[in-house]
């Protein structure tokens, strides 16, 4: 999941800003930009949100726990996102980062933070790692998909799947 580079203190600033989106929790995330992000792309929502030149810093677990506050299926296609849709989107991004960020992360296995400790985001956790477990929300059971390489878990019950909107054509 990652790979090391030397780069001279000029460098750094050019290197990242050519490969990491929006900041979520700096305030550059808003409603109205994650809908211009999204816009056109066909890709399932939960890749478009694993995509780091998109939006920084969103990885497995919380794009998971981002789309099921949102109320969103994470099969949806990014571009179908309407603005209500990419409001509650962007909220419940902001709502699970802030969540991990107090509870030091997800110590599912060996995740420590920078202190050695072990995180506990995974008590919080709504979906995630609780396939066939009753939703918290509306009692269904919870389901668990492999979506670009990557276990997925969604309640089928509430989180809405949305359609492709239709191409304009060229004239």
């Amino acid at each position: 999941f990652g790979h090391g580079v030397v780069l001279a203190p000029d460098e750094i600033d050019p290197y990242f800003a050519s490969r990491l989106g929006l900041e979520p929790l700096s305030g550059e995330l808003t409603p109205e930009g994650l809908c211009a992000l999204a816009a056109g792309r066909r890709a399932p929502l939960k890749s478009f949100l694993l995509n780091q030149a998109q939006i920084a810093g969103i990885g497995n677990i919380y794009a998971d726990e981002a789309l099921f506050r949102a109320h969103l299926h994470p099969l949806s296609p990014a571009g179908s996102m309407r603005l209500e849709h990419c409001e509650e989107l962007r909220n419940g991004i902001v709502t699970v980062l802030e969540l991990a960020l107090r509870n030091r992360g997800s110590s599912i296995d060996d995740y420590r933070d920078a202190r050695g400790e072990r995180g506990s985001m995974q008590d919080e956790f709504l979906v995630h790692t609780r396939e066939g477990e009753p939703c918290p929300r509306c009692g269904e059971q919870i389901r668990r998909i492999v979506i670009s390489g990557r276990s997925t878990y969604f309640c089928p019950g509430c989180q809405r799947r949305l359609r492709a909107r239709p191409r304009r054509r060229r004239r």
